[in-house]
């Protein structure tokens, strides 16, 4: 029966582990495919809803290419093969196409056209002298206003690396990711006199990642269970060339339109939802950092905060209980957030076991120091003194009012604009041993305290 019993388990855990993998598995190819249009990008074509153009604007192209000149990285260094799409001017210029404001002329292979051109006026001299019949002469080439310029100037491998693992008893699964980062910058220059009528940068990180899992153990004599699965994910560097060249294109046509470089079709668009949006969002863009993190200050300089927990004193006695305390707090933030002030008070009960016991109120100010201070989330680390005072008379030769100094760690999560949910660990060090009436050994009393409260800002943000 237990053998019985322990196959089922693991084979529970057998199912369990492919089926967290599972979905990869009902796209996997198992026959060969047909050729399809080619994949586009998910995020909403904006460029594809543009706001209608006056008069089309004849653009022309030499070469949009990868001016990075890096490989693709591989685990022992890297390869031969490029790590971006060395095809760039080409989907600068299908952009170019959808946004309905721009006509494209080909200059990418210009020694090509002429060539072509020059077949063609052979061709028809040949033609009208041996049948006399004259040839109507080719049209001229058009000419471009504006001249496009730049390239993908940036690739960036492992921007960001990171993942997470559990192994238990020959059972585990572990996940990893790595984020690389392409750039593009595009220009419009005006044929005319050279000027640089707008420039424009946009950057598209590319996601790699991979899970598995995987049981190995021995689940009878000489019967050993083995299984694993997995998948690894890699963003297409072509779709995100792609998108972010479309995002250029997109930037340069809204740049444009504000400085009064081309116009739309109709004058309502200069104040329509698209212009709207974009201006919008290149402000809200200005607060994000190289990791897509918003940085923004999220809290305001006064706080007023309520919290409990579970303390424990360390001491001369033996059995020591967890004890509830209550806390007030205020505090106040300086400069830019990364170093505050707070000020505390406090009620609670220390005890241990059949030997002490006794009621404490305390109220202490120190500093507090967050390490990201512009996040939602934030770890902090905080130190600062205060003094203990005992709510029963003190016994014979000891003080009623006992000094301590602070020390914790903890995090701060914003569950909206003005709520911060806290959590802690703190200790609280007597500068005396007699916090239980005794006075032995050589090391003085102390509290851990493990601590959950939520703090309140009062007023508005600062402004940046």
């Amino acid at each position: 029966m237990r053998t019985i019993a322990t196959w089922k388990v693991y084979l529970a855990i057998t199912l369990l582990l492919a089926t967290g993998a599972c979905a990869p598995y009902f796209h996997q190819p198992l026959t060969t495919e047909p050729a399809r249009l080619g994949a586009e990008v998910i995020r909403p074509r904006a460029i594809q809803n543009m706001p209608q153009p006056r008069e089309k604007a004849v653009v022309a192209v030499y070469k949009f290419r990868d001016q990075t000149g890096q490989y693709k990285p591989t685990a022992n260094g890297s390869s031969f093969s490029t790590a971006i799409t060395q095809g760039a001017t080409t989907i600068l210029i299908k952009a170019l196409e959808e946004s309905s404001w721009f006509e494209p002329i080909e200059r990418e292979n210009l020694g090509n056209l002429l060539n072509e051109r020059k077949i063609i006026r052979s061709t028809r001299a040949e033609y009208s002298e041996q049948t006399g019949q004259r040839q109507s002469p080719l049209p001229p080439l058009l000419f471009a206003g504006v001249l496009l310029e730049g390239g993908i100037i940036s690739y960036d491998a492992n921007m960001l690396t990171g993942g997470a693992g559990l192994r238990y008893f020959g059972a585990g699964a572990s996940g990893q990711y790595r984020q690389d980062r392409v750039t593009v910058y595009l220009r419009a220059i005006s044929t005319s006199n050279g000027r640089v009528l707008k420039t424009v940068y946009v950057s598209k990180t590319i996601l790699s990642q991979q899970v598995d899992a995987s049981l190995f153990r021995f689940v009878n004599f000489k019967r050993l269970l083995e299984t694993e699965t997995g998948f690894t994910y890699n963003e297409p560097s072509e779709m995100a060339v792609k998108e972010a060249i479309e995002k250029s294109v997109e930037a340069l046509i809204f740049e444009g339109l504000r400085d009064r470089l081309w116009a739309p079709k109709n004058v309502e668009d200069l104040q329509g939802p698209a212009m709207t949006a974009y201006f919008q969002e290149k402000e809200h863009n200005a607060s994000i950092d190289v990791l897509g993190r918003e940085l923004t200050e999220r809290r305001s300089r006064f706080g007023v905060g309520l919290s409990a927990s579970l303390q424990q004193y360390s001491g001369d006695f033996a059995s020591p209980r967890n004890d509830p305390e209550g806390t007030a707090t205020l505090r106040y933030q300086w400069g830019t957030g990364f170093l505050s002030s707070f000020a505390n008070v406090g009620w609670g009960q220390l005890s241990a076991r059949r030997y002490f016991s006794q009621d404490f109120s305390y109220a202490e100010a120190g500093l507090m120091m967050r390490l990201l201070p512009q996040d939602r989330f934030t770890p902090y680390a905080m130190a600062g003194a205060g003094a203990t005072l005992r709510n029963q008379p003190a016994a014979s030769g000891s003080r009623r009012v006992l000094p301590h100094t602070l020390l914790g760690i903890g995090g701060e999560y914003l569950l909206s604009q003005r709520i911060g949910l806290n959590a802690s660990v703190e200790n609280r060090y007597y500068l005396s041993d007699d916090l239980d009436y005794m006075d032995y050994g050589k090391y003085n009393d102390y509290v851990w305290a493990a601590r959950l409260g939520f703090t309140y800002y009062l007023g508005s943000r600062r402004a940046k």
